[in-house]
């Protein structure tokens, strides 16, 4: 049976761990099949990472995950799944209210500049 599980790679009291496909009867860090992310526990924020895609396909051909990585890839997928909404979001906020007060500003900065123009010629009039 194939497995995703962690593999570690990391040195003494410095733990790094790959997650990767392997047959279950292999030694934990022997040889896999396929690395398909990594997870870093000393990291405090944004601590793992994995190709979704890959995991996708690992989970649709049989392979079972570890309850560790299982609770990776809901964490990623519950990421993914908010990531895009919140940028949509906040991308059609900035693209709607952004050119509102860029308009608005622009107009009394011509308005302000124009009279400014206009005074400097007479200003070099009354020097001369």
């Amino acid at each position: 049976m194939v497995k995703l599980r962690l593999r570690r790679v990391g040195n003494r009291n410095r733990p790094v761990y790959r997650v990767v496909v392997a047959d279950q009867r292999l030694p934990r860090d022997g040889r896999f099949i396929e690395e398909i992310g990594t997870y870093n526990p000393l990291q405090k924020d944004n601590n793992f990472r994995l190709d979704l895609d890959r995991v996708d396909y690992w989970l649709g051909v049989g392979a079972q995950a570890s309850d560790t990585v299982a609770s990776f890839i809901k964490k990623a997928r519950k990421a993914a799944d908010e990531s895009p909404a919140e940028a949509n979001s906040e991308d059609s906020k900035l693209t709607e209210s952004a050119p509102a007060p860029a308009a608005e500003e622009a107009a009394p900065a011509a308005e302000e500049a124009a009279p400014a123009a206009e005074e400097a010629p007479e200003a070099k009039k009354s020097e001369e």
